[in-house]
């Protein structure tokens, strides 16, 4: 029985032991997530990527009707326009995803089909 405990004490120090090497590789990892992130944001730069999101892609009637419950519920004003064969209600003009991502879940909660659109000048 004794030689069973001296067995699992020495298998909890050896998986102690195999989590703190893998807590470091995270770190690492971490480091090449920062390292492409900052990446990501100097070609955005460059690019002049900006996202926007689009509320609706339809027909003009329900278009209109859209971009008034949203000048109701949200300030700013939605842009409408027209590409044939349907019309699109989108807002914003965000540098960011994250920033783009952020204002789309307010908005989700009043217009569930939303979604984010990246748009480049």
């Amino acid at each position: 029985m004794k030689k069973t405990c001296k067995n699992l004490v020495l298998l909890a120090f050896f998986l102690l032991g195999f989590v703190n090497v893998n807590s470091q590789s995270n770190y690492t990892d971490n480091q090449s997530i920062n390292s492409l992130l900052k990446k990501k944001r100097n070609y955005n730069k460059k690019n002049k990527t900006i996202y926007k999101i689009q509320l609706y892609n339809g027909t003009e009637r329900r278009a209109r009707n859209i971009k008034q419950n949203y000048m109701m519920k949200f300030p700013g004003v939605p842009k409408l326009e027209y590409e044939a064969p349907e019309w699109k209600v989108q807002v914003g003009g965000y540098t960011t995803k994250l920033e783009a991502d952020r204002a789309l879940n307010k908005i989700k909660e009043k217009f569930s089909g939303a979604i984010v659109i990246p748009y480049t000048k």
